[in-house]
């Protein structure tokens, strides 16, 4: 395929180097920062440690599914990977030059990368200096990843938002440092805060104030403590709906009972959590982020200018949190002391928030004209479930979308909302 237009991937991670503890943190904080988080990948022991407890892989560590996808592979061929073997990493998760082969390789101009481990420990460290030393050494060690290709690569900054003294330093320091367009949140409770907390109102006013995009994405939760959504919260559901949910079929009577009916045998129950969370994590996430946060704490109402971009949940399912909220507005009490406009779907229309979309969903290929200037595209590299720009834009031309509207939705619109001069590099 070819393309008449620059593609920037909205959605796209790294896999956090050692280099990261062992070069770019101070040599005061690298006991310290080991232990409030690190990433250990071992031959027989893979675990994600946060303030000093180890959390073990629950599914197959030979087949590392946030890191997996390669140009080329489809999901069926990820499914059929032995798993008594171990498999390696996707070099372009942590080797610049690797990742910038594989852009090519996937029709990818620019892309904006987001973390993988700091996504999913860091919000959860305790300690607000350990939070910081960290912070400064992952942006320090992904501004370097950048340099590789500085009109290519861009990234999200983390923000130690267990000190706002700290988070807002951070924000003035990364501010000049040129690769950094977003500023990487994930929806979940810091310190016992939701986003919902006053607390957090002079960050909002200093991303507003620097013009940052606040780049949010959500987490599958495998290894953290409960939420709606997340892995240890499923596995509650799991034990309470049932003690047996292993059943091995070996004819007969139905249990051994006589009749015509399968028979099973009992097995030991079986963690469900870890598959499920990632498919229903990102949309409830996100979805509670904009209709709790964005919305109904007015923070896009007392922050017109704040740019924000919600990556890894879809982008569909908008249309019926705003329908849902246009109603409710009007008759229920306000929950806190901001007055909330009851004219919802006006105030989206006039936010500056964009969704990042998948080009398989359905809604957006029916209705872009409803869609098209509200969504960025996400490649979600190297995840297990990653796609290319060349089969979202096939895609998309199947759906009889135009041209000029497909530039937008894949290249366009996260260019603007980045504040990035596109450039392309694909053709």
């Amino acid at each position: 395929m070819t393309k008449r237009f620059a593609v920037f991937d909205a959605n796209s991670h790294i896999v956090e180097s050692p280099a990261i503890w062992e070069n770019y943190l101070e040599p005061d904080y690298r006991a310290l920062g080991k232990f409030s988080l690190w990433r250990e990948d071992g031959q027989y022991a893979s675990y994600l440690k946060i303030n000093g407890e180890a959390h073990h892989d629950q599914v197959n560590p030979n087949i590392p599914r946030y890191a997996i996808w390669r140009p080329g592979m489809t999901c069926e061929q990820i499914g059929e990977l032995d798993p008594d073997t171990r498999h390696a990493m996707t070099e372009g998760a942590s080797d610049p030059q690797a990742r910038l082969r594989d852009m090519d390789a996937m029709g990818v101009d620019q892309t904006l990368l987001y973390p993988t481990w700091f996504a999913e420990g860091f919000p959860l460290i305790k300690d607000p200096d350990s939070a910081n030393a960290l912070a400064q050494a992952y942006n320090n060690w992904i501004a370097d990843f950048c340099q590789a290709a500085p009109e290519r690569l861009y990234a999200a900054a983390m923000i130690p938002l267990q000190n706002l003294d700290y988070a807002l330093a951070e924000l003035r320091r990364i501010n000049s440092i040129s690769c950094f367009r977003g500023v990487f949140l994930r929806p979940l409770f810091v310190q016992g805060r939701y986003y919902t907390h006053p607390y957090y109102d002079p960050f909002w006013a200093e991303l507003e104030r620097l013009d940052l995009t606040l780049a949010v994405h959500p987490a599958s939760g495998l290894w953290n403590p409960e939420w709606t959504s997340h892995a240890p919260f499923i596995e509650k559901v799991n034990r309470r709906l049932t003690q047996v949910t292993l059943f091995r079929e070996i004819g007969g009577g139905p249990f051994a009972g006589g009749g015509n009916g399968p028979n099973f045998t009992f097995g030991a129950q079986q963690p469900i959590g870890h598959p499920v969370a990632p498919i229903l994590s990102p949309w409830l996430d996100n979805h509670m982020f904009v209709a709790a946060t964005l919305i109904g704490f007015t923070v896009m109402q007392r922050y017109p200018k704040l740019k924000v971009v919600m990556a890894g949940g879809q982008a569909s399912w908008m249309e019926e949190v705003l329908e849902k909220m246009e109603a409710s507005v009007l008759t229920i009490p306000p929950l806190h002391y901001y007055p909330v406009r009851t004219d919802v779907e006006d105030m989206w229309e006039e936010g500056r928030v964009l969704l990042a979309f998948d080009a398989e969903e359905r809604l957006i290929q029916q209705l872009p004209q409803t869609f098209a200037h509200k969504i960025v595209w996400g490649s979600r590299y190297p995840q297990q479930d990653t796609t290319s720009a060349w089969e979202a834009i096939k895609t998309l031309s199947q759906a009889h979308i135009d041209e000029a509207s497909m530039a937008r939705m894949l290249g366009g619109n996260a260019a603007e909302q980045f504040g990035i001069e596109l450039v392309q590099k694909v053709r």
